[in-house]
């Protein structure tokens, strides 16, 4: 059995798990009432994270936000391999069952970035490795898979309107067109190419999902015989792979005194 964690340490670390996109502050009357604490308990939390640099107070609003200490905390996990050391033996595995060269890729602006790859038994994709490698939003599963994740308005705003270069004749530079083929890799949850970004590959991508909120994509990428599309030979063996990540990078956040509360 496993024991406990000690209080005050797991509730410091409830509190900046308590931070995310969605929430990016907290005071001490919400964040008492989300756990169920009195509020001189988070008083006295957010106060000794503020001390230490992980939090910042708003003088005005007295309101908290996260500060320079996590930023010092992301860097140095950065610089020791950071997301592609901690995805690196997933990727790794997944491309020795399926032979394919597998990628791990995250958003940048208007294209994914690979963070990890792996070449699987068919051998090496590129004559370098693929990790820092930019693809292009409406060319390819890769990036097809994430942004098809993403609400109609939001591909909008940062896809369409934009040059869309040709990489090859496949490559589809017509706004309609392209949200057809959004809208269905969203529905699907995966997306395959056939030479749209290089001719002579094709992809098989499904999206990274943390908490149900896409954060990438998963892919495999190799010879047009060998990615032949959703096969379950391949496509199985991917989207286990995601949600074995998913559940890797998901943070261990404390439950909040509303669901505590639930039969």
């Amino acid at each position: 059995m496993t024991a406990p964690p000690l209080q005050t340490a797991d509730r410091v670390l409830s509190v900046l798990l308590a931070f995310s996109q969605e929430r990016e502050e907290w005071g001490v009357t919400d964040l008492a009432a989300e756990f169920g604490w009195d509020k001189s308990v988070a008083q006295r939390l957010l106060a000794a994270l503020a001390h230490r640099g992980f939090l910042v107070s708003d003088p005005v609003t007295r309101r908290y936000r996260l500060g320079p200490a996590v930023w010092h905390m992301s860097t140095a996990w950065e610089r020791h391999g950071g997301m592609s050391a901690l995805v690196r033996p997933a990727v790794r595995a997944l491309a020795m069952k399926t032979g394919a060269t597998a990628l791990f890729a995250v958003p940048d602006g208007v294209h994914l970035r690979c963070v990890e790859s792996a070449d699987g038994g068919s051998g090496p994709l590129r004559a370098y490795r693929l990790t820092g490698e930019l693809y292009p939003a409406h060319a390819g599963a890769t990036s097809r898979a994430y942004f098809g994740m993403l609400t109609p308005g939001t591909r909008a705003r940062l896809l369409y309107g934009r040059p869309m270069p040709r990489f090859s004749p496949l490559t589809v530079t017509d706004s309609e067109a392209l949200e057809e083929l959004m809208v269905r890799a969203g529905q699907d949850g995966y997306a395959h190419s056939q030479g749209e970004y290089d001719p002579a590959t094709s992809g098989l991508a499904v999206p990274m999902l943390v908490r149900s909120q896409p954060v990438g994509t998963l892919s495999l990428v190799g010879p047009h015989d060998l990615v032949t599309g959703p096969d379950e030979h391949l496509l199985g063996p991917l989207q286990a792979a995601a949600d074995q990540l998913g559940e890797l990078l998901s943070p261990r956040r404390a439950r909040s005194q509303a669901v505590r509360r639930t039969p």
